[in-house]
């Protein structure tokens, strides 16, 4: 393909993709949040899997990386409805981004922009190696810049999922017709062969009756006259 057109474009969603995950990443790892820790690791490779389908035309790990957006735009609106306590989820309550190992919150929680945090001396209400703080004046909660995330993800995925279709059908499209018009992959691959300047060419040869039955009786001769010499001399040694 002479052109890039959705290649470049792609490329571009991807890597966009690549740098607000690893943004995530950090921040997450800051928070203790594990499973949106796992989760970011998973896309960071499904984004470099799909970088490498585009550059090496691969449309099946553009397949591969279309079908990973779904699951991640999944999970993407639940943590916004999670942060945003949607039905029965709460987050006093259930600790799921750290699989209920214990009472960490989002990194943004204490240093969100703007926010004081104060600690609360002779607390009882904390556990063992744990403080508890009050946290005031933040600009942005840490609840809505954890949505505001997941809701660029969201739309970064959008995005890389209609682009990654239609690149993956331009490859197979071109895949298919270069098979139609004798490509190496439907038709093996035959070396050109060297033409010879020599031609050979058949020898017939006839013969005729007669001189097929005067050559087989002076054979025959042959062989009797040869047998009486044999005789001969046997009789003259005996």
């Amino acid at each position: 393909m002479g052109k890039c057109d959705g290649r470049c474009t792609l490329l571009a969603i991807c890597s966009l993709q690549l740098v607000a995950a690893l943004q995530r990443q950090v921040f997450d790892f800051l928070g203790y949040q594990w499973a949106p820790i796992l989760a970011n690791f998973l896309h960071i490779m499904a984004v470099i899997l799909g970088m490498f389908g585009t550059v090496q035309f691969r449309f099946r790990y553009l397949i591969f990386y279309a079908v990973w957006l779904v699951l991640w735009v999944g999970w993407n609106s639940f943590i916004i409805c999670f942060y945003l306590e949607v039905g029965n989820l709460s987050q006093d309550r259930d600790f799921l981004m750290t699989f209920n190992t214990s009472l960490h919150r989002s990194w943004w929680m204490e240093h969100g922009p703007g926010c004081l945090v104060t600690p609360v001396l002779d607390s009882h209400m904390a556990p063992d190696d744990h403080h508890v703080i009050t946290v005031s004046g933040c600009l942005l909660d840490y609840q809505y810049i954890e949505v505001l995330s997941s809701a660029i993800q969201i739309l970064l995925a959008l995005f890389g999922f209609v682009y990654a279709c239609y690149v993956s059908k331009v490859f197979q499209d071109d895949e298919d017709s270069f098979d139609f018009i004798g490509g190496f992959d439907s038709y093996g691959y035959q070396p050109p062969q060297k033409s010879s300047h020599l031609q050979l060419q058949p020898l017939y040869t006839t013969y005729s009756s007669d001189k097929v039955h005067k050559v087989a009786g002076h054979t025959r001769e042959k062989k009797e006259s040869k047998l009486m010499i044999n005789r001969s001399e046997f009789y003259s040694l005996v």
